[in-house]
């Protein structure tokens, strides 16, 4: 039995890597849609979807399988139970990646309109939170999950800061509206993104220690 499940999880462990590699270049290859207006790029990434999906059916089939087969406890049992809400979220990361490349098709009519918001800012903290809470996860270290955890609060600020120039915006340029409506969409997708890797993160530090910080988060590291 040990053998068996050991071989289990390894395969689950090298299946959730995966499933982060391909999230995190759906992720990168949706930025650079945005920032060049690329429609053509844009379609690719939706067209793409599907296999997202796939893996993240196939690692979730795996999880319940193992558990099904070796009825795992104590840390086993808890590694297992992370992978599938670490699925869970790459695979969101995965839709709303793919929701933002929907926006582009219609940003890409509004090219020479600059977003109302730090848009270089918030995708690169974003993406800084993704690779960072992946890095915690493969290297289960809850050090750098924790510092994931205190960049949500600058992603949150600027989704609110976008919101409140955008509605500006509005008034005093009607003729922008739907331009401006999908850039707060982009903002709100962007926000949830960070949301999720901040979920992955709290989800090392709970493989890693046992703790559960999804209520005090921010706090930093507890001794």
């Amino acid at each position: 039995m040990p053998m068996r499940i050991q071989r289990d999880i390894a395969k689950l462990k090298q299946q959730m890597l995966e499933m982060s590699v391909r999230v995190e270049e759906v992720f990168s290859r949706t930025i650079r849609c945005v920032k060049e207006r690329d429609a053509a790029a844009a379609q690719v990434i939706i067209d793409g979807d599907r296999a997202v999906d796939i893996a993240e059916v196939d690692l979730e089939e795996e999880c319940l399988k193992t558990l099904a087969l070796n009825q795992p406890v104590a840390t086993d049992l808890r590694l297992i139970v992370a992978v599938l809400k670490i699925n869970n979220d790459l695979e969101r990361i995965g839709d709303l990646a793919v929701n933002i490349a929907e926006r582009v098709l219609t940003l890409a009519d509004h090219a020479e309109v600059p977003l109302p918001f730090d848009f270089n800012r918030m995708s690169g903290i974003a993406q800084i939170m993704l690779h960072r809470s992946i890095e915690a996860l493969v290297n289960l270290d809850k050090t750098t999950a924790y510092e994931v955890l205190a960049q949500d609060r600058e992603i949150d600020t600027i989704h609110r800061e976008m919101y409140r120039a955008a509605s500006k915006e509005m008034r005093a340029k009607p003729g922008q509206i739907e331009f401006l409506l999908h850039g707060i969409a982009v903002s709100r997708y962007l926000e949830r993104i960070a949301d999720h890797a901040t979920n992955i993160a709290e989800d090392v530090i709970y493989l890693v220690d046992g703790e559960i910080v999804r209520h005090h988060t921010g706090e930093g590291p507890k001794n």
